[in-house]
């Protein structure tokens, strides 16, 4: 049975490590695992102690690099194979238990900046891209050769988009590659002029262009992904890309091409929905979804404001990885808010489903903030931080005496009129827990006190008053099973 805050034990020891069974051959080694610069990496710190993070399907290789690494390095490498969140964060938390100077993270990545300073080396992997194909496929659904189109493609063949482009730019002439937003070597300069950093992407423009005015050639995936299984690194770019562009994926292996219109489409009612969902909540689960991400305690601050300006109730749930066993202990929530990387907030949900919907942070802000979204700009935001002071896309919440708050509001989902939020600062004394009931009786006014007062039962009777005090009397000694004063059977 799972307990409520955390994964059961016997989960942890049938689940089967490495997902796969599939090994690389020791002769691939160096170049799947890029161990040669992982090796220069390492030297160039000098560090002694080294933490080499892994994704599931990736730890039946762990043992093999780390040996070959201690070899070539004569530093000490420890095995980071299961995160407490997600393991495309970088596992900053390990590190320090093991004491590791240095990380490596291998696998997909998130690319989101640590909590704490600590160099870190990405190795996402190079997956093979049939560079003819793919050039065929991208000719075809761009005919004109003068409009704007941005290269992208999954973590692993990011490689191959250089090559690629040098397919294509003897015809093509507005043609942009995108690279993935690793973190720049220590004591390097940025380049001038700095690039634009989005979906942990940098974009090369020119100046005076925006993102906005390119389609996008997506180089990743596979034939058979469906809505369901979408990877998530996917979803954030269908989701944040402007709308009126064309968007295409294209099979690496096989080249074939898919429209993702349809889908982006889709992914954003699904979003639309959910911040329906949110409005209409009274009580909001705050789920701490990573502690090694930068600004995570900045954005978990600024949710509990959103949900008190709004005049909701929030708890701050620290759970680990959500499932829905764990969130149906927490029935009287109404939304859960995931405050995740990027990825982490996207990723598909378990087959069986929540008992609640599952938002993500920017889904809570068009929610709860009725300045939300600034005048003509309209993205979907999938890291928190971008929603928090500093960033271009923040916005402030209206004062208090603004009429935006007072502006009607139909919901779309059950069709009544939502009254305007009871908006209070902290310091108020009409915010307080505890209000005084007109039989001089103190009571906690709170969402969960009035739905667990709604429950047909309410746990055992107290009974205050009402059984007699006895003495301290010495109870039965044994297990269970078998008490000692049972005899035997």
């Amino acid at each position: 049975m799972e307990s409520t805050f955390s994964s059961p034990a016997e989960a942890a020891l049938q689940r089967e490590a490495g997902a796969a069974g599939v090994l690389t051959p020791l002769a691939d080694l160096d170049r799947v695992y890029e161990l040669e610069r992982v090796a220069g990496f390492v030297r160039d710190l000098e560090c002694q102690r080294v933490a080499l993070q892994f994704p599931d399907q990736l730890l039946g290789d762990a043992g093999a690099v780390a040996a070959r690494l201690e070899e070539t390095t004569g530093s000490k490498m420890f095995i980071l194979g299961d995160t407490a969140y997600g393991s495309c964060c970088v596992d900053v938390l390990g590190a320090e238990q093991a004491g590791a100077q240095a990380l490596v993270h291998f696998g997909p990545a998130c690319l989101s900046p640590p909590a704490r300073p600590l160099p870190v080396a990405f190795v996402l992997g190079q997956r093979s891209v049939h560079l003819e194909l793919c050039a065929k496929a991208f000719e075809a659904q761009n005919p004109d050769p003068k409009a704007p189109v941005v290269l992208l493609s999954e973590p692993a063949c990011a490689h191959a988009l250089e090559a690629l482009a040098t397919l294509l730019r003897p015809r093509y002439l507005d043609l942009l590659v995108s690279s993935p937003a690793l973190p720049l070597p220590v004591g390097s300069c940025s380049p001038e002029p700095e690039p634009l950093e989005r979906f942990g992407r940098r974009f090369p423009l020119a100046p005076g262009r925006c993102l906005e005015e390119y389609g996008a050639f997506y180089v990743g995936g596979s034939e058979a992904s469906t809505d369901l299984d979408l990877d998530p690194d996917l979803s954030r770019l269908l989701l944040g890309w402007a709308p009126g562009q064309p968007f295409f994926t294209c099979c690496p292996d096989t080249g074939l091409t898919q429209d993702e219109g349809v889908r982006a489409g889709r992914l954003r009612a699904r979003r639309h929905y959910l911040v329906e969902r949110a409005r209409d909540a009274r009580v909001v689960g705050l789920l701490a979804g990573t502690l090694g991400v930068a600004r995570h305690r900045e954005a978990l601050s600024h949710l509990r404001n959103l949900a008190q300006a709004a005049g909701k109730r929030s708890y701050v749930l620290a759970l680990g990885r959500p499932t829905p066993p764990k969130l149906a202990n927490f029935p009287e929530m109404d939304v859960f808010v995931l405050l995740a990387c990027p990825l982490g907030a996207l990723a598909p949900q378990p087959s069986g489903g929540f008992f609640r919907p599952v938002l993500a942070p920017c889904e809570l802000e068009a929610a709860c903030n009725p300045a939300w979204p600034p005048s003509g700009l309209a993205p979907y935001l999938t890291h928190y931080a971008d929603l928090l002071p500093g960033s271009p896309f923040h916005v402030p919440l209206p004062p208090p005496d603004s009429e935006l708050w007072d502006t009607p509001d139909v919901s779309l989902i059950t069709g009544e009129l939502r009254p305007p939020p009871a908006w209070k600062p902290s310091n108020d004394p009409g915010c307080l827990a505890l209000t005084l009931r007109p039989q001089l009786e103190l009571a906690e006014s709170s969402p969960a006190a009035s739905f667990l007062s709604s429950r047909s039962w309410q746990g055992l009777q107290p009974r205050l008053g009402q059984t007699p005090a006895t003495g301290a009397v010495s109870g039965r000694r044994g297990i269970a099973i078998a008490y000692e004063d049972e005899g035997g059977s």
